[in-house]
């Protein structure tokens, strides 16, 4: 039986009636049409799927979307503004930190959290905030160069 939550995903106020056992991305992807959170491995593993809820990034494949009712969910779509890319996205092109893009999304989200709690970070502080995402692509120093350099 479905069940009616409310969320706000990239500040925009969303209710819609799920069932029980929908995933968070699932509900982002297929119900909402917010493709940029990946399905990787779907058992907390990769990152891909990371987003931010309520200030902290979490693997959406872990999370029920009726778990997000009442939440804060911020996705890769919602960085982007009027006036561009975000910062982090802006470093990822520059750096090169993008190659096939899968782990991307997740990757600048969590560096997105991690700036926004310390505009400094040393490349240890870097190395934990994103040991939760697998990058297969790059090797991980792209990744560090182009987070160190926002």
């Amino acid at each position: 039986m479905k069940k009616l939550i409310t969320l706000t995903v990239n500040d925009r106020e969303v209710a819609i009636a799920v069932e029980p056992n929908l995933t968070l991305t699932n509900l982002l992807r297929y119900e909402l049409g917010l493709t940029g959170t990946k399905k990787g491995c779907e058992t907390g593993d990769c990152g891909a799927c990371t987003v931010i809820m309520d200030g902290i990034p979490v693997n959406s494949c872990l999370v029920l979307a009726v778990q997000a009712n009442g939440r804060k969910i911020e996705t890769i779509e919602g960085l982007e503004t009027g006036a561009g890319l975000h910062p982090v996205q802006d470093a990822f092109v520059e750096y090169g930190a993008i190659q096939c893009g899968f782990c991307s999304p997740g990757m600048i989200l969590s560096a997105k959290h991690l700036l926004d709690k310390n505009d400094s970070p040393d490349e240890e502080e870097i190395r934990a905030a994103i040991s939760g995402n697998l990058c297969r692509c790059t090797g991980y120093q792209k990744i560090i160069d182009a987070i160190k350099s926002v």
